[in-house]
């Protein structure tokens, strides 16, 4: 339906005289679009042709619009400077017709040959559980520059050590390891620039030596340099999340990475191949030995004195006797595994509603309190030395000498 500022202008140039084509053609819409509403105006009850407030203005509004003002709040302060009193709607559709085009700016594709780049990115869901609880999420997402195929990954967190995490699982997903991997200029990436170019975070840096990367950001305000990732990002909130139900995180990130493999085995839209079978062809790099993927799945923590480490916004119990000692934490498979040195000290099902504690059974067996402080039970002291045995009368002997004294 046209606004009604359009129809205006219909009925203004058809009493000047003009035809539905021209119309059409002077207004950009079709003459049949044109006839229709003259029509409609003419088998419309006669309503009294009651003057506009902007009548007496549209010379001033015809000459401001010329010299390239169509900032409708602009023009009502112009227009009231001159004794205008009207709102700003019978400005807007009055203007509308006569605003130009927008201007799109051309910018050049960027495609990339098989196994050279990778693009990531962070954005922001929310997703309801199914007790309707709406939780807001971070959404890792990684898409291959030549094949398109995708990977999607829910995280409690986007600090550093989830980003580690997401990525090894990405291309263990992928198979392997592309050549570069482009992303914006996130903080857990990049800590500064020097002469125009990054200063990488030292543990990311390293991090992408193990994988045998090379990082690459993006230009300063240029989303359009990694345009893949972005309209992913975009496609995965408007088409993933929207009608599903999920009972929490784990639930989610299995139904995510469905639907990558369903989506990926469409034909898809740009390329005319299906990325699934595309990414076959990928010339990815090898991925590094198993010691060293596994190495970045891991998080130290310290064991609180209650006997508590803290992952994810969970805490989850330990055996007391590693309290205040350095663990190492992972999540494998929907576990929670906590090791001291190589030692599995306990392993906990993952928990996805933050502020819980997770209590291990036995947790403080063999631990008393002592002046309001955990210690293990005291062992008294026994001497086992032996203790001498004497007859009563040498007691009486010893009396009978102190008297004498």
């Amino acid at each position: 339906m046209l606004r009604s500022g359009t129809i205006i202008m219909i009925r203004e140039k058809a009493q000047a005289g003009k035809s539905s084509y021209a119309i059409g053609k002077e207004l950009g819409i079709s003459k049949n679009t044109a006839k229709k509403y003259l029509q409609l105006q003419e088998e419309a009850p006669a309503k009294i042709d009651r003057p506009s407030k902007l009548d007496a203005y549209k010379p001033l509004l015809h000459t401001l619009m010329d010299s390239g003002i169509f900032n409708c709040v602009v023009l009502l302060e112009r227009l009231q400077a001159e004794g205008y009193d009207g709102g700003i709607s019978i400005i807007k559709d009055y203007v509308h017709p006569y605003r130009p085009a927008k201007h799109i700016p051309a910018v050049r594709r960027f495609e990339t040959l098989l196994g050279k780049q990778a693009q990531m990115d962070w954005g922001i869901c929310q997703y309801e559980d199914s007790s309707g609880v709406i939780h807001k999420v971070p959404a890792f997402v990684m898409i291959l520059g030549a094949s398109r195929a995708k990977y999607v990954e829910f995280a409690a967190r986007c600090d550093l050590s989830s980003l580690e995490r997401c990525m090894v699982n990405a291309f263990l997903y992928f198979g392997g390891v592309p050549e570069t991997v482009l992303t914006d200029n996130m903080k857990t990436v990049v800590v500064g620039r020097e002469a125009g170019k990054p200063i990488w975070n030292t543990q990311f840096a390293d991090f992408a030596v193990d994988m045998g990367f090379v990082p690459k950001v993006c230009r300063i305000r240029s989303p359009q340099t990694k345009g893949k990732v972005e309209r992913l990002v975009r496609y995965v909130k408007d088409s993933f999340i929207p009608g599903r139900s999920f009972q929490d995180l784990e639930d989610l990130n299995r139904q995510a990475l469905a639907w990558c493999r369903s989506v990926d085995s469409r034909v898809h839209g740009t390329t005319g191949e299906i990325p699934l079978q595309a990414l076959k062809e990928e010339k990815l790099r090898p991925l590094p030995a198993a010691a060293v993927l596994e190495k970045h799945r891991w998080e130290s923590r310290l064991v609180t004195r209650d006997g508590l480490v803290s992952f994810d916004g969970i805490r989850y119990g330990v055996p007391w006797q590693y309290s205040g000692k350095e663990v190492r934490v992972r999540l494998c498979g929907g576990s929670v595994e906590i090791y001291c040195g190589e030692t599995l000290i306990t392993k906990h099902e993952s928990r996805y509603s933050r502020g819980r504690i997770v209590w291990l059974p036995g947790q403080y067996t063999g631990l008393s309190e002592r002046n309001g402080i955990a210690a293990p039970p005291s062992q008294a002291h026994r001497d086992d030395a032996g203790v001498e045995v004497r007859r009563l009368s040498v007691y009486d002997e010893l009396i009978e000498v102190a008297s004498n004294g």
